[in-house]
């Protein structure tokens, strides 16, 4: 276990309290209570064993991190261990008098999430009504407060057509950077994916769009573009390998290779407010099954590209397929490629448009 490398960035969500209701956030289903949220301690404690085990950033995320009355201990907690700071925000519930005691605190980085580039569609993917022009003024505020910004955008068949006008907003925002990502099809959105899910045809304008932008932006705007996985022929890296450069800790302390994780059924895993998170990264079941290369099957085990996509992911081989060990049906050498597949075309083409939102109690 000593020749693990350590991880890069810690995902701490430290609450899966949110404003918004969106159909496609990456939350599990059955959400944290706040009762059950580490204590402020507790915390303090994982992001300085994150920093020991040589993680060099931290993201504070949710649900809305502002949600936590004690995120500025956190950020100040996670500064003084030498880290990063991010936070990835709705833009929603708080103010610039928050914003600078946060900055005071050490933050050094804000991403701001978009549901489009307008209220309309925005707030109706949301579930909040008046969103988009609290997002507005919370992308002003950190821009005028000197902070780097990034605008996030989820994209998926019901926003898409507006792709030119969301990087047109990130540049009139301040943004720095956008990042484009089609929705990823586990937890909520895969309970929503027939109402998300675009047409071959769509994603070819979106990628042809993200293109031609890349080119007219250059130097102005840095956009960072993530594919729907059902259109692939390769499987990405998804977080870099599972347990190889990423970890993530649910609002009540549990340990998990990825946001998505707790998707696959019958895995456990362990607790940083019981057990060490070097130990954990390092020595834990769930971290160590589906690390490297020797649980791979066929047509994996042979790939010459086994070192490069790890495999592809674990949560969408067993979203499609029941099974987390089989080979990601994104590529096109599985054996479940063309179940994959169909799956995206029948339900593009079968236009549903109404949404499960993301409540407690909805899963």
């Amino acid at each position: 276990m000593s020749a693990v490398e350590p991880p890069l960035a810690l995902l701490a969500e430290v609450t899966h309290r949110c404003p918004l209701q969106c159909p496609y956030c990456s939350n599990p289903l059955a959400l944290e209570r706040p009762a059950n949220e580490m204590a402020t301690a507790d915390w303090l404690r994982a992001i300085a064993e994150a920093a020991e085990l040589g993680c060099l950033q931290v993201h504070f995320s949710g649900g809305e991190p502002t949600a936590r009355r004690d995120l500025e201990q956190l950020v100040a907690g996670a500064t003084a261990a030498g880290l990063y700071t991010n936070l990835i925000t709705s833009g929603v519930g708080w103010d610039a008098r928050r914003l600078t005691a946060l900055i005071e605190a050490g933050l050094e980085h804000v991403q701001l999430s978009f549901q489009d580039s307008g209220a309309d569609i925005g707030e109706r993917i949301g579930g909040y009504q008046g969103a988009h022009a609290k997002k507005l003024a919370a992308a002003k505020t950190v821009r005028e407060a000197g902070l780097p910004l990034t605008a996030n955008f989820v994209v998926h068949r019901q926003n898409l057509h507006h792709l030119p006008e969301m990087l047109d907003m990130a540049v009139t925002l301040g943004a720095h950077r956008a990042e484009i990502a089609n929705v990823q099809y586990y937890g909520w959105a895969l309970k929503n994916r027939a109402a998300l899910m675009p047409s071959r045809a769509q994603l070819d304008e979106m990628t042809a769009a993200v293109a031609e932008a890349r080119k007219r932006l250059e130097g102005i705007l840095v956009i960072d573009y993530v594919v729907p996985d059902y259109y692939a022929r390769r499987p990405k890296s998804c977080m870099g390998g599972w347990g190889r450069r990423f970890l993530n800790i649910s609002p009540s302390g549990r340990v998990l290779p990825c946001h998505a994780a707790e998707s696959i059924e019958g895995m456990a895993f362990d607790n940083v407010r019981q057990r060490s998170l070097v130990d954990i990264w390092r020595g834990s079941e769930a971290f160590n099954r589906f690390r490297g290369t020797a649980w791979m099957p066929e047509p994996c085990r042979s790939c010459d590209r086994k070192e490069i996509d790890w495999g592809g992911c674990r949560c969408q081989a067993f979203a499609i397929t029941g099974d987390a060990a089989r080979t990601d049906p994104a590529c096109g050498l599985s054996d479940d490629h063309a179940r994959l597949v169909d799956v995206a075309v029948t339900e593009a083409d079968a236009g549903a448009d109404g949404f499960i939102y993301r409540r407690y109690g909805a899963g």
